[in-house]
């Protein structure tokens, strides 16, 4: 997680189901080192009390424009000066609206008429009503007007249903928050990242597959668009939402992730190669669903492209590239094999077919090694391993 040391977050809770998340998103910030200031609009205190998140946050936690102890000094307005950013989270349809038509018909919206801090919105709303061409309409206003839109995601929602409209989780918010706080160490820099798997097809059925869900490479696509790289993310098939900030191309076999990669490589600053690429596909491909016979079927496979090999020898290469290795053994000789081999800047390994770790996981462990060193990445998010691969690759990059 990065750090807030020295940031005096305000922190806006508008009225939906996600509100129940504010109180470990204070919770997180106060660890991250900020601090954190609360204010309630009157529908979110239908869903948490602002008991809840005076004893998180250290302070009292304000509601209203009406109150009269804190309005006898212009209380709003001292609020708006003493916060150096602004999170609203959730942000509700009805918040996302009246922000951006300028409303000022109660405390939240008022403080954000009335702050110079640099404003962040966290949607969450079912899947309808994000996708409404009203809302996107006022989310294109507030992101025209400097405005962070963060998320939604995609996935399960409260109502039943599945779709884009999930609050994103207060941790990567932290993250967020704390990436737009410091210097953006690849500002001006370009990331190309691969990530996900590729699926080769034997039929118009059936394909070769791996579990890799992308979740590692969607996340340093993510990391490095947060300290301010340019990022081209190509994603193999996968559903996840596309990082804020990030660019991405999407393809579904090892030749096409091997074209979109070789062509968006001039001018890129590093690579890094997280994708799960297939080794083999199947040298024909049937153009009719393969029926079933008796006894085995022979099924003929053929080398794909070694994309990681071919960047580190292209004139183009990147100053800095980066691979991966999944392995279920022996994990330090084949990672130390692999970086030789195909002459790369470093390579993350990790042990898959653990519990909890690895494929299609939050979490994981990973190994860096490059010549002449290795650094241990102990177990923790995905999206916390991201933010340190993406500071070793600032500091190759600033060591030229």
């Amino acid at each position: 997680m990065l750090e807030l040391r020295g940031q005096r977050v305000l922190l806006g809770v508008s009225g939906g189901i996600a509100a129940y998340k504010s109180a470990d998103l204070v919770r997180r910030l106060r660890e991250a080192g900020a601090e954190v200031r609360v204010v309630l609009t009157a529908g979110a205190e239908h869903f948490i009390t602002a008991t809840t998140l005076q004893a998180l946050s250290g302070h009292p936690v304000r509601t209203s424009l009406w109150d009269a102890a804190a309005e006898a000094a212009m209380g709003h307005i001292e609020l708006a000066r003493w916060a150096t950013q602004v999170l609203v989270a959730p942000a509700t349809a009805d918040l996302l609206a009246r922000v951006a038509q300028g409303r000022a018909d109660d405390l939240l919206t008022t403080l954000c008429l009335a702050t110079e801090a640099p404003i962040a919105v966290a949607p969450a709303m079912n899947r309808v009503m994000w996708a409404n061409p009203s809302t996107q309409a006022n989310v294109a206003t507030l992101r025209a007007r400097g405005v962070r839109v963060l998320g939604p995601m995609a996935g399960s929602q409260a109502c039943g249903e599945t779709g884009e409209g999930r609050m994103r989780e207060p941790a990567d918010l932290v993250d967020d928050l704390a990436a737009s706080a410091v210097p953006p160490r690849l500002a001006g820099r370009r990331l190309l990242v691969s990530a996900g798997p590729t699926f080769e097809d034997l039929d118009p059925v059936r394909f070769l597959g791996n579990r890799s869900s992308g979740r590692m490479g969607f996340a340093i696509a993510e990391a490095a668009a947060q300290v301010g790289a340019e990022v081209l993310l190509v994603a193999g098939p996968v559903k996840l939402a596309t990082p804020v900030g990030v660019r991405r191309i999407d393809v579904r076999s090892a030749a096409e992730m091997h074209a979109a990669v070789i062509g968006a490589l001039p001018g890129q600053d590093a690579y890094v190669g997280a994708a799960a690429v297939a080794d083999y596909r199947p040298a024909a491909v049937a153009d009719r669903k393969i029926k079933k016979g008796e006894g085995a079927m022979l099924l003929t496979l053929e080398r794909t492209a070694d994309i990681l090999a071919e960047v580190a020898a292209h004139p183009a290469r990147p100053r800095c590239v980066l691979g991966f290795a999944a392995e279920t053994h022996d994990v330090a000789d084949y990672a130390r094999g692999k970086l030789a081999a195909k002459k790369v800047d470093a390579i993350a390994a990790n042990l898959v077919g653990r519990p909890g770790s690895g494929f299609d996981a939050d979490e994981n462990a990973l190994t860096l090694y490059w010549n002449g060193g290795e650094r241990e990445f102990a177990t923790a998010r995905k999206t916390d391993l991201a933010h340190g691969l993406v500071g070793w690759i600032a500091d190759r990059l600033e060591a030229g």
